[in-house]
């Protein structure tokens, strides 16, 4: 196996797992902890994966997404933390809107009980445990299901938020820099995001530290648009400055 051939195999043991780790790829491919780590410096430079303390994770790319299933096991505590700080955000806000994903999943569950609010969301997850668990009046955005995200897309979706004027607007993303603003893989969701922006008095960013500093393929919106971002304490205190510097509040927790 040449060096091409290893890092095209580190790449899709990444994407397969989640994450892989330096001894074990030393092993599996027979080389040496130093040639790995070559390799995760290259990869990393192209943009493919990202580097951790004897690992690396896959980066989200025009063709790659991880998928819901992966997000609920990764780094569940600061999401969980991240979902609590957003919903403190809520204010006096009545209508809401939720994107797609795990982290704008778990600020459903942190939501108020105790006053009136309509949800919107793209999210057949979210709808239906708000639906189901609290009194709130849940609408579903129409569209073609992405069978990644459970989330609706398409023309449907993007034209349906469009005819509200939202309160506030929890926003993910799957990379968030200070260069480029917001992006996500695929045009479809992009789509429907930018319209969520776009349809907001107040928008609040959602996302891990992990999503700093990573360009995916399409962007939707720019960090000034947002009176927040909300991630982990593992973001430098030095990065949340330079992103505060852009306009929004930053809050890790």
């Amino acid at each position: 196996m040449n060096a091409d051939e290893r890092q095209h195999q580190i790449v899709a043991l990444a994407r397969r797992h989640g994450e892989v780790e330096v001894a074990k790829l030393a092993a599996e491919l027979d080389v040496s902890a130093e040639t790995i780590r070559r390799d995760l410096r290259l990869l990393e430079k192209h943009g493919l994966i990202r580097r951790t303390h004897g690992g690396a994770y896959p980066v989200e790319t025009a063709k790659f997404e991880t998928d819901l299933a992966m997000r609920t096991v990764r780094g569940v505590p600061e999401k969980r933390r991240i979902a609590a700080a957003a919903a403190g955000l809520i204010g006096d806000a009545e209508t809401i809107f939720i994107d797609e994903g795990f982290t704008p999943q778990l600020i459903a569950e942190e939501l108020p009980t105790d006053r009136p609010l309509t949800v919107l969301t793209a999210s057949l997850n979210t709808a239906a445990w708000l639906a189901a668990s609290t009194p709130a009046t849940v609408l579903l955005l129409g569209g073609r299901v992405r069978g990644r995200t459970l989330a609706t897309v398409d023309h449907w979706a993007a034209a349906m938020v469009s005819s509200f004027v939202i309160d506030l607007a929890f926003i993910g993303a799957n990379g968030i820099s200070r260069e480029v603003g917001l992006t996500t893989p695929d045009p479809a969701v992009a789509d429907v995001k930018a319209r969520a922006v776009a349809a907001a008095r107040r928008r609040v960013f959602v996302g891990i530290h992990t999503k700093f500093g990573v360009r995916t393929f399409c962007r939707f919106a720019e960090i000034s648009d947002f009176e927040s971002l909300v991630t982990d304490t593992a973001l430098p205190v030095s990065e949340a400055n330079r992103y505060a510097r852009l306009g929004p509040q930053v809050i890790r927790v």
